[in-house]
């Protein structure tokens, strides 16, 4: 799966969880600043992480995530360890 479709997927999720506008969601998008993702909702997007990838977000990367790109990169890390 490419970066870009990951990014596909992050939009619709955070649109679906979320109900925030797809217009809204740019790659530069602060999740807590510009989205109002709460540390509640925070882990809400972990687990559906999870569910997706089969794998656990490690918590130091999870720490280190801001932005709608950073939420991509992480997933495209989690998904590039099965080709390892």
């Amino acid at each position: 799966m490419t970066k870009d479709e990951i990014y596909v997927w992050v939009v619709d999720v955070l649109h679906d969880m979320f109900e925030i506008d797809k217009a809204n969601v740019t790659p530069e998008a602060n999740l807590y600043t510009d989205l109002d993702i709460d540390s509640i909702d925070a882990v809400d997007l972990v687990v559906k992480l999870k569910q997706f990838t089969g794998k656990r977000l490690p918590p130091d990367v999870f720490k280190a995530v801001r932005t709608v790109q950073d939420v991509v990169d992480a997933v495209a890390s989690l998904l590039a360890e099965d080709i390892q």
